[in-house]
Formats: C-alpha cells, structure tokens, sequence
C-alpha cells in the first residue's frame, strides 16, 4: 500500500479474514510498503507514521502489524507475483490482491497499461506455484445507509454512494478542511496534518 490506510482499506483487510479462502482463526499480517514511491504521493516516513498510529487506535488482535522498506515499481501483475514471494518469506500463506495493484498508466496517453484485474488473474494462476493463495480483495464502497458494503450490494438496493478520490483528499487535506470521517481515521488525519505543517 502506498497511501495511509483509509476506513475503506482497514475494512478489506478485516473482511478478507472472513473469505472462504481463509481459514477459521487467520490473522492478517498487514505490511505495506514505505520506501519512495511517486512524486504526489505521501512520504515512507509519514505513511509509517500513520501506520503505527492505526495500529494502536484499532488494537485488534487478528491484526498483526510490520513495515517493509520497499518502493513500489508499479510494475503491474509481476510485480504482483514478487510481492506475494515477499509475504512468503514472511511467513504467509495468503496474498490479498487489490483492483490494478501496481498499475501505472502511459506517460504520454494517460490510458492504463495493464487491466483492473490482470494482477488479481495472473496471482491466481502462479499463486499455487508459490505456495500462496490469492485473496481477491472485495469492491467496497461507502453508503449513506449501510456504511461499508460491496459495490454491488450497494448498485442492487439503490444505496448512496459517497466517494472521495485520493487527489481531492490530498487537496482537502493541504487546505485544512475537514476530512469525514467515513473517510479517514482522525487519527490518520492528524498525523498527516502534523507531517503537512512541517513542509
């Protein structure tokens, strides 16, 4: 992950501890990178910062928590597979695989290089190589009436979605506004603004 984890993020990892692929009593070991990663994104040392914070404020005992000093190369579906052969060698057996994890997008065209779900097809073939299991990750939205549920649940009862791209976030959050917390834990949303202060 290279973004601080948002409410949207800590209920997919909660929830994939529910998928038919794991086992009764698993606990996810959540691991993000915080190395450099893009121009515009937040830095290593302030997503670690964010990072420990959550940890404490959510104290959940199937949570385990550890950070890898690792840039990610947006290097799509491979970069998938290498990320899976790191969990690995710590000691998972289960991979969560977001929608187009390592995407990068052209230069020139803007227009994505690789699919939403090349990476989560390609770890589903060369997972059982490895060893590991893929876990899709669930399409989760925000709604006004049922908080987190999947984009579909939400599209088949007619739920009011509410979204907020990263970009409007990052911008919100450089102009002192106030982030909803449906979005961000105050937490989260304190560092950061102690870390912007700082620039």
């Amino acid at each position: 992950c290279r973004n601080p984890i948002h409410r949207a993020h800590y209920e997919l990892f909660t929830r994939a501890l529910d998928a038919p692929e794991v086992g009764e009593g698993g606990v996810v070991l959540v691991h993000p990178t915080c190395g450099p990663t893009q121009a515009d994104d937040i830095s290593g040392v302030t997503r670690y910062k964010t990072y420990v914070v959550l940890a404490e404020e959510t104290a959940n005992p199937r949570i385990t928590w550890d950070y890898l000093p690792y840039s990610m190369h947006m290097a799509g579906p491979r970069e998938a597979i290498q990320h899976m052969m790191i969990r690995k060698n710590f000691g998972c057996t289960h991979f969560i695989i977001g929608r187009d994890m390592a995407g990068s997008k052209s230069s020139i065209t803007g227009d994505d290089f690789y699919g939403p779900y090349d990476a989560q097809d390609f770890a589903k073939k060369h997972g059982p190589e490895l060893g590991m299991t893929p876990v899709p990750s669930l399409n989760l939205v925000y709604t006004e009436e049922k908080d987190y549920v999947t984009a579909e649940q939400a599209k088949e009862e007619n739920l009011s979605e509410k979204k907020l791209s990263g970009t409007a976030f990052r911008k919100m959050l450089r102009g002192g506004e106030e982030i909803p917390e449906w979005f961000a834990f105050k937490s989260v949303v304190k560092v950061l603004r102690e870390e912007e202060m700082k620039k």
